[in-house]
């Protein structure tokens, strides 16, 4: 069974392509090679700047010769169905055989595909893989019509037999497949031969390439680290840095350099963030200090002078760029300094979004939610309201315009700067945060209740306009604002009804987008709408209090009717929140899914009064899914069930609801007596704990229940022909079901 090697040579691919690059290479080949009936043992794909390459191990030596037959139509049909068939087949009449069927005589046709050799299979194979490269992107060079990533020089394709090694005949747009490749571009120029891929490996190795991409990344990390552990120093260790730099060198050389002394006032950040963006270098810093005070680039190649010339050559780019960042540094201070006040004048001119108004309207919003949301995190009102108004300050600085990516890690710089307290500065960065499932959470109050007031602006906002998520499309990045709140709440332990905040910030969004077009009252009506919803509760209460405030203070009848603008929004938006309240349901079912949490579990808790407040929400779902894992759950679950269904049919059947009336005098079994004793007993309980929020006591009650329940089920018959006695036993079976949902709906709760 022969190994297939395969090489193509191009000039430099992109390093961020490189790595799906190869992965594509060996699913197209694979594919091709197995579904025209060859197997193999084992594939594996690597990748350079300048070559990708297959090995395919234990591949076989010709596909199998394959017999169809297909039932055609019958002798006696239409001219045309038979000539269809003949098409489809690729056969002639007199190909055809005529047999009996139970409706008459049939044609059937025997199609024979021939095996054909392993050579012309992997040839028609890498042709089509060649051509119909997904490249993200590909170019066109001289006369052909061939596209690739870079101009593709020359393939390697090849099957090594126990006897040699054979070139498979091969030949794509004038470039014609053979057994040479060629080493490193610097340090070793011209052609190599190669025999198999053990031959391949070995000869690049010694032309100084070195073909395995996590090999190259890991002789990188290992040299870096060592070199700056010699001088006392470390690596901030960068991943993706790490990755993309491994895909732009063959022969990794590792060099320290310095960085001048001009430059290394410059924030930690700041440096780090220019020499990887522009240079591709790692910083270097002093664990004592935590400033980074060198750099390290990976070189492609090694230099007599032992690396001198290319450092002095990447130093003197390096200076240029960082007296860039200086001047911006400086430049941002002397605003800073002076109070950002320029900066935040600034956002009223640009536009967060051509429906929700400019970044200064925006800063508006969020700083009045945050100053609601403080008192509920522990935050004093005055600062979260401070810090809100200045968060977003750094968005007009020189530095953040040059690079995005530092927006908040200089906010706080340039608070700190501008003489606010740690509370503010910390804020400025961490109410971004977070931005991933991994992402540090804020903890201080003030980021907080900055943090949510921001994410809540964004999510009220977009559904306010009617732009939420669908399907895989979220532009605007919803769910990690929804999903951002969930962790910041779940992993502060706090009590937030976010049914208050929804209805808040959503009104203020229908304030603004509708300030130029309501009438004078109704935009003073909803303005105090906002204050009411925010100081006391929700939108429908908020409501009728300042209707009935205004109707006071005008001394006159203040009714809002239906059909004005007014009277719809009262009727629309209790809607809206509800479906924004809805979509932070969802996202907690994807957070809680690895910690095990079902589905139907937690749909058994929101539909329970308090929904919005997440923390009360995922404490209740843990108890109830701890409880239905045990046996005591299970079986009470079904004994609910089996409750609920006979007492909905029987409802359904009499036309009536029995909810009243389950008296223990007319008990005439003990299991009856016993079950009555035990819903009292529980139902006394359940209530306490409930109201104490300790859902553990709930659960241990209402497994008490399962010993009675059960006993009940087994011991009476509850349509029995008695109507007194039926009537008592429902009205017994709606005091099991009123029991248990106190707790959870169970109704949705599956099995």
């Amino acid at each position: 069974m022969p190994d297939l090697l395969i090489e193509l040579f191009s000039e430099e691919i992109p390093a961020r392509m490189q790595g799906k690059a190869a992965e594509d290479l060996k699913k197209l080949m694979t594919d091709a090679l197995v579904e025209a009936g060859l197997t193999y043992q084992s594939a594996g794909a690597f990748s350079t700047p300048r070559r990708l390459c297959l090995t395919v191990e234990g591949l076989t030596e010709e596909s199998p010769t394959l017999r169809e037959e297909r039932k055609g139509p019958r002798t006696d049909a239409p001219e045309k169905a038979l000539e269809g068939f003949l098409r489809a087949t690729g056969l002639s009449k007199d190909q055809l055989e005529v047999r009996d069927d139970k409706k008459g005589q049939v044609y059937f046709a025997t199609i024979t595909k021939e095996g054909r050799k392993a050579p012309e299979i992997v040839a028609e194979a890498l042709e089509g893989a060649i051509r119909n490269f997904p490249w993200p992107k590909s170019m066109r060079w001289g006369a052909g019509s061939l596209r690739w990533v870079r101009p593709l020089h020359s393939i390697i394709c090849i099957l090594t037999r126990e006897d040699g090694a054979e070139v498979v005949p091969l030949s794509i747009d004038g470039i014609t497949a053979g057994n040479t490749t060629q080493g490193h571009r610097f340090m070793a120029p011209g052609e190599i031969r190669v025999s198999s891929f053990d031959d391949y490996a070995a000869k690049l190795k010694k032309a100084h390439v070195v073909l395995d991409a996590a090999e190259r990344a890991e002789h990188i990390w290992h040299d870096a680290t060592n070199m700056a552990f010699a001088q006392g120093l470390e690596v901030v260790e960068d991943r993706g840095l790490l990755a993309e730099v491994s895909g732009l060198v063959e022969w990794p050389v590792v060099l320290m350099g310095e960085i001048g002394a001009a430059f290394l006032g410059l924030p930690a950040e700041v440096l780090q963030t220019s020499m990887r963006e522009h240079q591709k270098f790692f910083s270097v810093r002093d664990p004592k200090t935590r400033k980074i005070v060198k750099f390290i680039t990976v070189a492609n190649r090694e230099t007599a002078d032992q690396g001198a010339t290319i450092l002095a050559g990447n130093q003197k780019v390096l200076s240029a760029r960082l007296s860039d960042a200086k001047f911006f540094w400086e430049n941002d201070l002397r605003i800073a300094k002076a109070g950002m006040q320029a900066w935040l004048d600034k956002l009223d001119n640009v536009t967060f979004h051509n429906a929700l108004g400019t970044q200064g309207a925006r800063v508006g919003r969020i700083a009045d939610l945050a100053e609601t949301i403080a008192p509920l995190v522990g935050a004093d009102a005055a600062t979260a309201r401070k810090a809100a108004e200045v968060a977003k300050a750094d968005l007009a600085s020189e530095m953040v315009y040059e690079f995005p990516e530092l927006q908040g890690i200089m906010g706080r710089y340039y608070a700190a700067e501008a003489g606010l307290s740690a509370d503010i500065a910390e804020a400025a960065e961490m109410h971004y945060k977070p931005l991933g499932p991994s992402d540090d959470l804020p903890q201080n109050p003030v980021s907080i209740a900055v943090s949510m007031a921001d994410k809540m602006d964004t999510l009220t906002g977009f559904w306010a306009i009617d732009e939420k998520p669908t399907g895989s499309k979220d532009p605007y990045a919803l769910r990690r604002a929804a999903l951002g709140i969930i962790r910041t709440v779940l992993g502060n332990d706090l009590r937030v009804r976010l049914e208050r905040l929804i209805d808040t910030q959503m009104l203020a969004h229908t304030v603004a987008l509708n300030t130029d077009t309501v009438a004078e009252r109704d935009a003073y009506f909803l303005t105090q709408m906002v204050d009411e919803i925010a100081d006391h509760g929700v939108f429908g209460a908020a409501f009728h209090a300042v209707a009935d405030k205004l109707a006071k203070d005008k001394d006159q009848a203040f009714e809002v009717e239906e059909g004005t603008w007014l009277g719809n929004l009262r009727a629309s938006l209790p809607q809206v929140s509800a479906d924004l309240l809805a979509f932070f349901h969802d996202r907690l079912k994807v957070h809680l899914r690895d910690e095990g949490l079902r589905h139907d579990v937690i749909d058994a808790c929101v539909a329970m009064p308090g929904n919005d407040d997440l923390l009360l929400l995922v404490n209740r779902a843990r108890a109830l899914g701890a409880f239905l894992a045990t046996e005591d759950g299970d079986n009470l679950l079904q004994g609910f069930k089996r409750a609920n269904n006979i007492l909905t049919q029987a409802e359904e059947k009499d036309g009536v609801e029995y909810r009243f009336g389950a008296d223990i005098k007319f008990a005439e079994d003990a299991s009856e007596t016993a079950l009555f004793d035990a819903l009292d007993t529980a139902r006394g309980v359940i209530s306490g704990a409930l109201q104490d929020e300790d859902f553990a006591t709930a659960m241990g009650a209402m497994a008490a229940l399962r010993a009675p329940i059960d006993a009940f089920f087994e011991a009476v018959q509850v349509n029995t022909d008695n109507e007194i006695v039926r009537r008592n036993r429902l009205n017994l079976l709606h005091r099991i079901r009123e029991t248990c949902l106190q707790v959870a709906d169970l109704t949705r709760v599956e099995g």
